[in-house]
């Protein structure tokens, strides 16, 4: 079975700037994938390439088995882009334009799933309002509609909540979710990291043109994050061994951050030795962020 989407050794330069920097890259059919990064990274430059948009200086991507160069055809019928900027026809209504960008893959009644895409992303109260009068909420839903219009096998999300409120986030989610459990690829791009973590099994972090981690969401927590411990203290002092892990102080309140689980029984038992009474304790699980963070600064 073909990988959904396959990228070899993928270079790409703007005039003194290195977008990208041999990125190799398998996503498995059916996966829900986070494609992660800061700024300028070299994210969106890769999607616009997958999607045909700009040409890789060297290297291959493929989508279900079509090179996206030398088939450019079947393998944009294979993916459907929903991009981060704000692209419609001003002229058209919302049905207009999904039914304008089913022609394009030659769909000639593709009416009950255009139906279907405006009722699940909650446009069929707008479906003949001009796109240009709409919000920017509402705009970005019609992206991913369009996106959607011709059913592809995979589904590339570029920032699509950003901007956008909590009940479209919501219902978006349960949307693509569905079309995910129907087997379907999604790969996503976001900011709001916290979705990345409770959507996607698998995260690739891109920094400077280059993957600099590649594994599941678990495997990533469980390697770069770190363990949030507060410990309130009576007396106000803490040993001299554990002054390594310690990262901050605000008054009678140490805060460490600790590999594991382990290392904070170790804390309590040198306290305890030393006549320190512990008056309060906060343990923060480790997140994405904290492994964002922790990769970008690296």
């Amino acid at each position: 079975m073909f990988p959904a989407i396959e990228i070899r050794q993928v270079h790409k330069r703007f005039g003194n700037v290195q977008a990208l920097r041999g990125i190799d890259l398998s996503i498995q059919q059916g996966e829900f994938f986070a494609l992660l990064g800061p700024n300028g990274a070299g994210k969106s430059t890769l999607i616009n390439i997958l999607a045909g948009l700009a040409l890789a200086d060297s290297g291959y991507l493929k989508v279900l088995g079509h090179d996206v160069r030398a088939n450019y055809r079947e393998a944009r019928r294979s993916i459907g882009v929903v991009p981060q900027e704000l692209v419609y026809d001003a002229f058209f209504t919302v049905r207009e334009m999904l039914q304008f960008q089913s022609g394009y893959f030659n769909l000639r009644d593709n009416s009950a799933w255009i139906d279907e895409l405006l009722e699940s992303l909650g446009l069929a109260d707008k479906a003949d309002v001009y796109v240009r009068s709409l919000s920017g909420g509402m705009k970005r839903r019609v992206l991913v509609a369009q996106a959607l219009v011709h059913k592809p096998p995979v589904i590339v999300l570029d920032e699509p909540t950003a901007g956008v409120d909590v009940e479209l986030r919501q219902s978006l989610w349960a949307f693509i979710r569905r079309l995910n459990r129907e087997g379907h690829t999604i790969v996503l791009t976001t900011h709001y990291l916290e979705e990345a973590e409770t959507l996607c099994s698998r995260i690739a972090m891109l920094k400077q043109g280059e993957i600099v981690a590649l594994d599941t969401t678990a495997n990533l927590l469980n390697r770069y994050a770190a363990i949030q411990v507060s410990i309130r203290l009576n007396p106000p002092r803490l040993p001299e061994s554990l002054q390594p892990l310690l990262c901050g102080q605000d008054g009678e309140v140490f805060r460490f951050s600790l590999k594991h689980h382990a290392e904070l029984e170790d804390v309590l038992r040198t306290l305890r030795m030393e006549e320190i009474r512990v008056v309060e304790l906060d343990v923060s699980k480790p997140d994405l962020e904290d492994v964002f963070l922790r990769l970008v600064r690296s």
